[in-house]
């Protein structure tokens, strides 16, 4: 790399995606000594204010910006891993996932009723089919409307009454006040975080992809490594299999969370269907087998391009996503995925 040179790091344009792209870029300029700069992108999901589910869900906020990185506009990019295609863009490799903050949903409302306890008629907004169907779980009598917007334009339609209540990642709301702001986005809001076991949330969500070249120079390669934290690529790496596994993309009715404690992985996962007698509910614990081992290779590998995607510990994270798929098509996920993306007229 041109010493003289900034590194050029490419990002959306919405508030959030800034805020997390700096985290990184400040933590970036740690480990290289050399200045970040952020190069901002428009992707079709800025634009485009048809609903998520309309668009095709997979890839609408990361197509443009990978573009720019293939066309040498910028250098690397940051994602929300929840909006990644399963499937590894040709020419690019997720370099690292830094440590997942806090990974599940929010409820925010006016006057702080649980959502169990919404009148019949409240207007809760989601553009997530999972969150609709996570949403109606709790709470059948509900209205949901369907939303696109930044987290201030949703915090506004809870504020003006537009709406009772609106569905967020608990990790986007602290990455926005990462800044220091004075006053705090849920200000004046109340905040009802929702219960993993009962409630996972999009595989990766509150995880952070960096992404680069896989050419990228060895320099690069290895100061993005420095960034990247085992035990989330692990976990969000065995999410991202089932989902592949089920051929569902990011944005179905999936909720599938994966985490580690002493040696053993954990998983949750739901497939929604039209309503909960059809849902496909999976949990599953399993110890890892010489588990160290598998993190201290992982860290040997990393910061080497594709090396540390073939790692044994990547390896055995896809390894058991695929069984867990598996598992799932076997006791029905499968009717409810074709159905989900069936073309409709």
């Amino acid at each position: 790399m041109n010493a003289t040179q900034p590194i050029r790091l490419g990002t959306r344009r919405s508030r959030l995606a800034v805020a997390q792209s700096g985290l990184v870029a400040r933590e970036l300029e740690r480990v290289s000594g050399r200045p970040v700069e952020l190069v901002q992108i428009t992707s079709e999901g800025d634009t485009n204010r048809a609903s998520l589910a309309s668009l095709g869900g997979a890839g609408v906020f990361a197509t443009s910006l990978r573009e720019a990185l293939l066309a040498g506009e910028c250098d690397l990019l940051v994602h929300s891993l929840k909006d990644l295609p399963v499937e590894q863009a040709p020419g690019l490799i997720i370099a690292a996932t830094p440590a997942r903050v806090d990974p599940r949903d929010v409820v925010i409302t006016r006057d702080g009723t649980p959502l169990a306890e919404l009148p019949k008629g409240s207007r809760v907004g989601t553009g997530s089919p999972r969150r609709v169907a996570q949403v109606l779980r709790a709470n059948p009598g509900v209205d949901v409307v369907d939303i696109r917007g930044n987290i201030d334009s949703r915090m506004q339609q809870v504020r003006d009454s537009t709406l009772d209540a609106v569905v967020l990642a608990a990790a986007g709301l602290t990455r926005v006040d990462a800044d220091g702001g004075e006053t705090p986005t849920v200000a004046g809001l109340y905040v009802e975080a929702q219960n993993l076991p009962g409630w996972p949330t999009a595989a990766g969500q509150a995880s952070l992809a960096v992404e680069t070249a896989a050419d990228a120079d060895p320099q690069l390669l290895a100061w993005i490594g420095e960034l990247d934290a085992p035990l989330t690529r692990f976990a969000v790496t065995l999410e991202r299999a089932i989902l592949g596994g089920i051929e569902a993309g990011c944005h179905a009715p999936v909720g599938a969370h994966a985490w580690t404690s002493d040696s053993h992985v954990h998983v949750r996962v739901d497939v929604y269907g039209a309503d909960h007698h059809e849902d496909v509910t999976l949990d599953h614990s399993e110890p890892i087998a010489a588990f160290e081992s598998l993190i201290e290779g992982y860290i040997q590998a990393r910061g080497s391009g594709a090396a540390a995607g073939s790692s044994d510990l990547l390896v055995r994270a896809r390894e058991i996503g695929d069984g867990l798929a598996r598992r799932l098509l076997e006791n029905g996920a499968a009717d409810i995925v074709t159905r989900e993306a069936a073309p409709t007229t």
